[in-house]
């Protein structure tokens, strides 16, 4: 299981890609675009609806299927519809089209935003962060809980968040959980071993103590992606979660990034990402 990276401010003496804090006035810098322009003739229409910048494909099909999306004025329910040139494609009535402009972006969530694109009832979301900076429409990569901080993907590109979802790729994270009291050797090595929860059994690559600090401090390594799956594991065992950080996800720290900042991935780790297994 990997030492959690330690908490370090920005590197003063080399230029980042910061979005700024909320109310700051500095821009941010991209580097080059990544050009994708795609062929839609013959595209199946959930792909299209991804390459988008809606959301996954696994999502953009659940939607063609409830009828959100309209090809031509007419709906079409079948997520396999091949899409032809000149094909006029909505969702919620919105005219949409593939992005030509690949962005994928590494958020330092803060506690408090809810990772959606957008909310009903008017809460702070994660797309409020970047929305000043980034033009195309993008999306979160999985979720992280509202009071949950931490390394969170953002991109256009349905086909890599479609993979990195997939259970079957078993993704790897990182968790830097606090607890209101001590926890005990029993209990690591019972986490360890993977405890039978309600929705079945919760296994974990590692867990242990921080090194450093007091045994409070515990640090979780799993590839699972179940709903709020490290707080019930602790909540199990009698304990409350005052803080969960995720500070590692599929190859990516939080080196160099503040929480509430974010920054566009290297062409190097757009690689590593789409090769990920």
């Amino acid at each position: 299981m990997p030492k959690p990276p330690n908490k370090r401010g920005p590197n003063k003496n080399k230029r980042k890609h910061y979005a700024p804090r909320r109310g700051a006035h500095r821009k941010s810098e991209k580097p080059g675009p990544v050009h994708e322009k795609p062929e839609v003739e013959g595209m199946r229409l959930n792909k299209y609806v991804a390459h988008s910048g809606i959301c996954s494909r696994r999502q953009a099909a659940d939607y063609v299927k409830e009828g959100l999306v309209t090809v031509n004025g007419q709906v079409e329910k079948s997520p396999g519809y091949q899409v032809q040139e000149g094909d006029e494609i909505r969702f919620k009535g919105e005219l949409i089209q593939p992005e030509e402009r690949k962005v994928y972006l590494l958020l330092n969530k803060p506690r408090g935003y809810i990772t959606t694109v957008k909310d009903d009832r008017g809460r702070k979301t994660v797309l409020d962060i970047v929305a000043d900076e980034v033009p195309e429409r993008i999306f979160p990569v999985g979720r992280l809980d509202r009071d949950t901080s931490g390394l969170l993907l953002l991109t256009n590109d349905g086909d890599l968040a479609k993979k990195l979802s997939h259970p079957s790729h078993k993704v790897r994270k990182f968790y830097q959980v606090t607890l209101d009291k001590n926890v005990s050797k029993e209990h690591i090595e019972a986490i360890r071993q993977g405890l039978e929860l309600e929705d079945g059994k919760a296994p974990v690559d590692g867990v242990n103590y921080v090194i450093g600090k007091s045994k409070k401090e515990v640090g979780i390594e799993l590839h699972i992606g179940r709903n709020r799956i490290v707080r019930r594991i602790f909540e199990h065992l009698g304990y409350e979660v005052k803080r969960l950080d995720r500070v590692y996800y599929a190859g990516l720290t939080k080196k160099d990034l503040p929480r509430g900042f974010f920054r566009h991935l290297t062409e190097q780790e757009i690689i590593m990402l789409k090769h990920f297994t």
